[in-house]
């Protein structure tokens, strides 16, 4: 039988409408199937789509299972922050009043409230190091790109499976014309530095073509990767501004701060629909 749900979309890591990474929510979307949260994604075909339940887990204020087009992800940044501002738009109220905790595929996860702007402590890696040589040989294909423009290139995974190229610039990362065959089974993010005094510190964009999303407009689980590992190698502030969807006429900023042990990667969320689904 059919139910009337609320149902809101998104844009995330902007603070324009359309300049983001959009975002489908379901709310009370207790009682659907597994089947029919993927054929709504499929049928949406957003990067993600969001479904808010209650929890399972203590000390979490709700939990939501997020699906791409192509299937299910344990974790993911802009649905996090997405689906935050719509648990709490539709009235939900916090445990505490310093952060609201989200349950997902990888556990709880801390959402702290900075004026407009939601941010969410990273995830623990689990995966890091170097990538193998048949890895960085598959991405140098996938990429079009000689030996000397792949600087490192690093396993970042905190549930998607993430592995991160550095490249030397910002220009660079703009100019890649990706073979997405080559990139079979890769979820691949690619950053560069921009000239210094720029706005941003680095460009940023993510590939998932397995998925059905052949470039994500702008990526919250990648770019905390990404923080994690270029704050602990050195090779990025502790307080920077990422730039990510310009390939694609996006203009995402994504905010990462490091406090204490913890990777804070945040932005803003501009609501653009609000009505009712019926599934």
């Amino acid at each position: 039988m059919n139910a009337s749900r609320r149902f809101t979309q998104l844009d995330v890591f902007t603070t324009t409408a359309l300049r983001g990474n959009p975002l489908a929510v379901v709310h009370d979307a207790h009682g659907l199937s597994d089947a029919q949260m993927a054929a709504f994604a499929r049928w949406t075909n957003l990067s993600e789509t969001t479904f808010l339940l209650p929890t399972t887990m203590k000390g979490a204020d709700y939990r939501v299972r997020i699906f791409t087009p192509g299937g299910e992800l344990p974790f993911a940044g802009h649905p996090t922050l997405g689906s935050c501002h719509a648990w709490l738009a539709g009235g939900g109220l916090p445990e505490s009043d310093d952060e609201v905790v989200q349950e997902c595929g990888v556990g709880l996860v801390r959402v702290r409230r900075d004026g407009r702007r939601l941010a969410f402590a990273a995830p623990p890696l689990r995966r890091t190091g170097p990538a193998e040589a048949a890895v960085r040989a598959q991405v140098l294909a996938a990429l079009k790109l000689p030996e000397a423009a792949l600087q490192r290139l690093e396993w970042i995974d905190n549930g998607p499976g993430w592995v991160g190229a550095l490249l030397p610039d910002a220009a660079t990362v703009l100019a890649l014309s990706p073979d997405f065959a080559a990139m079979q089974g890769l979820k691949l993010g690619v950053v560069g530095p921009h000239p210094a005094g720029s706005e941003c510190q680095f460009e940023v964009r993510a590939f998932v073509p397995g998925l059905g999303v052949p470039e994500d407009p702008v990526t919250g689980s990648l770019n905390a990767g990404l923080a994690q590992w270029l704050i602990g190698a050195g090779l990025a502030p502790e307080h920077y501004v990422a730039a990510q969807g310009a390939a694609l006429g996006r203009a995402g900023r994504v905010h990462v701060d490091r406090v204490g042990a913890d990777v804070w990667i945040g932005g803003e969320v501009v609501e653009v629909v609000s009505g009712i689904v019926t599934l």
